[in-house]
């Protein structure tokens, strides 16, 4: 089965990424601050992602991104050849823009589709390794076998190996009810309408695990990665970090995020636990 990994991010511009992390807006960090950390983050995810040896790479970016700028930034991963295209989104709500991605790569499994599946991944997961997603792209690969995937697929639709593609979903989870991992095969029934944005205040959690039980779609799960949006997420990540940098003297398969922990260490930033006659009222 021909399997894709997606980096779905914006072009990192001062004023217009990781806002929430910034004095502006409660946090600790200044505008550029912020960028310089996500440009980190989505460099050393791209590296995570070339990695993996089992999929094809491919970047979706924001409609209104500097295309140029991004250029610049794709030259500093590693595996830079390993890039099989980029394009941007087409505007809309954060769910049309799932939407698009999704549909450009697996095109409903017409024959000129890019993959039979595709895993799309956020570009602030700064703990994201490799493991986790060729365990993602596994999982996805056997539940597309399976006699359950087969029963609700949209249409019969064989790999370049004459196997049937069935349905199937895979999901890894984030922090307040969301997800900063999802992949599908071709032939899914599911589509990202109110996952993100809805009048409900269902979490995009529940959303997508609600579309597949209605669909009685295929369903694994992989290991949890935060994502980070606000100060807490930031600081509860940094721990992480360090205990990651450190584990990987001892485990050749862990990937050391180094962009992310110099920039990190350059503005000095440091998460504590404050002890309980300290904290705040």
């Amino acid at each position: 089965m021909k399997k894709a990994i997606l980096v779905f991010t914006k072009v990192p511009r001062v004023g217009d990424c990781k806002t929430r992390l910034t004095e502006a807006r409660g946090g600790i960090l200044t505008y550029e601050e912020a960028t310089q950390f996500y440009e980190a983050c989505v460099l050393d995810v791209m590296d995570v992602c070339l990695s993996v040896e089992e999929a094809d790479f491919w970047i979706c970016y924001n409609m209104d991104g500097d295309r140029p700028y991004l250029d610049t930034l794709l030259a500093q991963v590693k595996r830079p050849e390993r890039i099989a295209g980029v394009f941007s989104d087409q505007g809309g709500s954060f769910d049309d823009c799932m939407q698009y991605a999704t549909d450009y790569i697996l095109k409903s499994g017409a024959q000129e589709r890019l993959a039979d599946a595709v895993l799309i991944s956020g570009g602030d997961l700064p703990t994201l390794q490799p493991y986790i997603l060729k365990d993602a792209l596994k999982k996805l690969e056997v539940l597309s076998h399976s006699e359950a995937g087969y029963k609700v697929a949209l249409r019969k639709v064989q790999d370049q190996d004459g196997m049937e593609i069935g349905a199937a979903l895979v999901e890894g989870a984030c922090q307040e009810g969301g997800f900063s991992l999802v992949g599908l095969t071709c032939t899914t029934d599911f589509d990202f309408h109110s996952v993100f944005y809805n009048m409900d205040g269902v979490t995009a959690l529940d959303m997508l695990a609600a579309k597949a039980i209605r669909e009685e779609l295929p369903l694994a799960y992989v290991e949890e990665v935060p994502d980070v949006d606000i100060p807490v997420d930031l600081a509860s990540q940094i721990p992480m970090l360090r205990v990651i940098e450190h584990a990987a003297r001892y485990d050749d398969l862990i990937m050391v995020p180094h962009r992310t922990i110099g920039i990190l260490n350059q503005l000095g930033i440091e998460s504590v636990a404050l002890p309980p006659d300290k904290k705040p009222v």
